[in-house]
């Protein structure tokens, strides 16, 4: 705010200003943009802490954040009173959102300091002076009118220069990340069937079930058809780190027992035979596609209309090859024998509680593991922009 007078005497004078008479008052406000407000809400409800690090005044940056709505505005700081020392520095940090009078070098030192507690920083920043803060920041934003300082170090240019953007970007990368993990976890699944599938047959000494347009049926039903939609669904799950046991706890259990199932049902069928006919085939097919179509709906969740009429429609085209003539005659179906069909489909059941079971012990344990890690009080896998 700006106080415009009139002075009684001119400016170089020596008795200047002399008697000032008041003239008009000029106020100076920051434009905001009207997207900033719902963006700033948005990081709020994905559990992310935002704080603005500016060189203006403190008072100038809680002004702003007041107005945005941002928690704790109301309370900026001056950069210059912090400590000094980094672990103080990064619990006041951790404290406040507003700063004001940063410099680059501090603004390095509150991104370095977050990081070392444990969080996962994003920086924005236009300018020469975020150019430290930048390279420090596990995601460097820059905008596209900014320096050319801060883009060429930043891993992101927002080109069109609106914070407004970033929600798609986090949306987008939440569903690369999530439905690269979902696809991952059923073509591993199919990949430990078919090890354990391989050994325990080669140990017998039989012939193999499966002939090549049987594997074809199976994998174009259970992962290949589904992996596609699946890869290009939203996805808005948060992205966690544990990428790789994540998949393996849910692969390997359910490969193995599919695989187990598989070999039982072919068993069953042979009847002490080492060459089976179609229908023995037919019946093993039968008990792969039940099981690994079970767990296509575990990875599926949660679920929402499509993934429903996914899983139903590749139980139709599973159905339409068995008891078409052509179906039957292209894929070497044979489902005359209702013995068979049923052992197929009884142990495909036992198959699935058994992996129901292991899921769901499974879930149990590593929520309780996690409710020992993060205490209730200290959410520290939080990201702060």
């Amino acid at each position: 705010m700006l106080l415009l007078a009139r002075a009684s005497v001119r400016v170089d004078d020596e008795c200047a200003p002399g008697t000032v008479e008041p003239v008009s008052l000029v106020v100076l406000d920051q434009r905001v943009r009207g997207d900033a407000g719902p963006t700033l809400d948005y990081f709020a409800d994905q559990g992310v802490d935002v704080k603005v690090v500016s060189g203006d005044h403190a008072a100038s940056v809680g002004a702003v954040g007041r107005e945005l709505g941002l928690s704790g505005a109301d309370r900026p700081v001056d950069a210059r009173d912090l400590p000094r020392g980094p672990e103080e520095l990064a619990r006041e940090v951790e404290r406040h959102s507003a700063f004001g009078r940063v410099t680059p070098e501090r603004k390095r030192d509150m991104v370095r300091g977050l990081r070392d507690r444990g969080h996962t920083v994003a920086m924005t920043g236009d300018g020469v002076n975020d150019v430290l803060a930048l390279k420090e920041a596990d995601i460097g934003v820059a905008m596209g009118s900014g320096s050319p300082a801060s883009r060429s170090v930043a891993q992101l240019v927002l080109l069109d220069n609106r914070f407004a953007v970033l929600p798609r970007v986090v949306a987008e990368g939440r569903r690369v990340i999530g439905n690269i993990e979902r696809v991952a976890s059923l073509f591993l699944t199919k990949t430990v069937y078919t090890m354990t599938l391989a050994i325990i047959v080669g140990l017998l000494a039989v012939a193999y079930p499966f002939f090549p347009r049987h594997a074809t049926l199976i994998n174009a039903v259970t992962f290949g058809i589904p992996s596609f939609f699946l890869a290009l669904a939203p996805n808005t799950d948060i992205a966690r780190p544990g990428f790789v046991l994540r998949t393996l706890r849910l692969a390997i259990p359910s490969g193995v027992v599919a695989g187990l199932a598989a070999v039982t049902t072919y068993l069953l069928v042979l009847g002490g035979r080492t060459v089976p006919d179609p229908a023995d085939r037919t019946a093993v097919v039968i008990t792969l596609c039940a099981t690994t179509l079970w767990v296509l709906l575990l990875v599926a969740k949660p679920y929402v209309w499509w993934k429903v009429a996914l899983v139903g429609s590749m139980v139709g085209l599973l159905t339409l090859a068995m008891v078409t003539p052509w179906g039957r005659w292209f894929f070497d179906l044979d489902v005359s024998d209702p013995t068979k069909v049923l052992t197929g489909l009884a142990v495909a059941g036992v198959a699935i509680v058994a992996i129901t079971v292991i899921r769901f012990v499974d879930d149990r344990m590593t929520a309780r593991a996690d409710a020992r890690r993060v205490p209730a009080d200290d959410q520290r896998a939080r990201a702060d922009v």
